[in-house]
């Protein structure tokens, strides 16, 4: 049972993840792709977010068909199997994709996926963001290491390393980016709020 919420709760999050990009792009009129936009080099974060994305997303389908099959391999083979970490690891997903999903949509249109100068929104500093300069990210990766937690597998794990290498590079960037278009606003915002938590 545990195993089956998770998979809701993860692919409920990819679902939300692009409907609420689908709709923004559509409401904003405004590209929300940015990964190749600009000057900025976002390859390495960008090719990270999407490999965690699809894996997170079907190897734990891989995970419990392998089991169910009797033949799991050493990287979807799950290293421990314990029911209270597997139920703390399915909260922390859970907890993870609400706040991701609440605070993308909270950004309204200035939600953008990868950072370009000129092609950014307005500072948002309310809801999540006033705790938070990444609430969404914040929200990505207590979503795949809750994850990492009811599938403790090495490729679930993997998984988890590569989300949070994705937001600490693509973090980075969106700061300089954000430094640039929108100046002292931006610098006094980030004085007031912390980075993660």
């Amino acid at each position: 049972m545990i195993d089956i919420a998770a998979i809701v709760v993860v692919w409920g999050y990819i679902l939300g993840f692009l409907y609420l990009t689908a709709r923004t792009a559509r409401r904003s009129g405004k590209p929300v792709w940015l990964f190749s936009a600009g000057r900025e080099r976002q390859t390495v974060p960008a090719m990270l977010f999407r490999t965690a994305f699809v894996l997170g997303g079907i190897l734990p389908l891989i995970t419990m068909w392998a089991e169910a099959t009797g033949s799991p391999n050493t990287l979807i083979k799950r290293l421990g199997a314990d029911e209270t970490v597997a139920v703390a690891g399915l909260l922390m997903a859970a907890f993870g994709a609400a706040l991701a999903l609440y605070a993308q949509n909270y950004m309204g249109n200035s939600w953008r996926i990868g950072a370009a100068q000129g092609q950014l929104g307005a500072i948002v500093s309310g809801g999540p963001f006033a705790y938070s300069r990444n609430p969404v990210f914040v929200g990505q990766i207590a979503l795949f290491c809750g994850l990492a937690l009811v599938y403790p597998t090495l490729a679930q794990l993997t998984v988890a390393l590569a989300i949070v290498a994705a937001a600490k590079l693509q973090v980075r960037v969106e700061e300089r980016v954000l430094a640039h278009d929108l100046g002292e606003a931006y610098v006094s915002y980030c004085r007031q709020v912390r980075r993660w938590l």
